[in-house]
């Protein structure tokens, strides 16, 4: 009788821990039109991944580094990555194209948007970050760094499209889509 009040007060518990621990979670959820940005992305995707000579080799490795991802550090993750594209692929890429370069920078002003979204969560220390998470960026990083910088930028924007999935998937709750 006695180890069955334990295991239920230790079920409710972890049950009470959970949900407060998913509320947590969403309120660090991205609340943007994912579908501008996806469709932003498919208009200019045949153009960009054209241009790619490295077909055998990928930075986001499809979403095998992303499923790693523990549903706890998926704001850092998300985090992580939206500077990754902004601070770094969004910066490096040159395109010449201007039709295809107004689509990049609304996908950029996007991205720059989700940030300042889930910047609260981190105020707020919401935003876990743990060893899956530092780790899959720092191999992400260092994907990058294997490529000379416009080969780099040029194939990590042709893969935006396992990062929006991604997002997409673990961030759906709040996606006016």
């Amino acid at each position: 009788m006695k180890a069955q009040r334990v295991s239920l007060w230790f079920l409710g518990t972890m049950f009470f821990l959970c949900s407060v621990h998913t509320r947590g979670l969403r309120r660090c959820l991205i609340s943007m039109d994912m579908h501008h940005i996806e469709e932003s992305f498919r208009e200019i995707k045949g153009a960009i991944q054209a241009k790619d000579i490295f077909q055998n080799v990928t930075i986001l490795s499809t979403l095998e580094i992303l499923r790693s991802v523990k549903p706890l550090d998926v704001c850092c993750m998300t985090t992580n990555l939206l500077a990754f594209y902004v601070d770094r692929v969004f910066k490096d890429h040159q395109e010449l194209n201007p039709q295809i370069l107004r689509k990049i920078s609304s996908i950029a002003n996007s991205f720059l948007y989700m940030q300042k979204a889930l910047q609260q969560c981190q105020e707020q220390r919401l935003c876990h970050c743990g060893q899956e998470a530092t780790n899959a960026t720092r191999i992400i990083h260092n994907n990058y760094n294997q490529l000379e910088v416009q080969s780099a930028a040029l194939k990590s924007l042709g893969e935006l499209d396992v990062f929006l999935a991604w997002v997409h998937k673990n961030h759906q709750g709040a996606s006016t889509a």
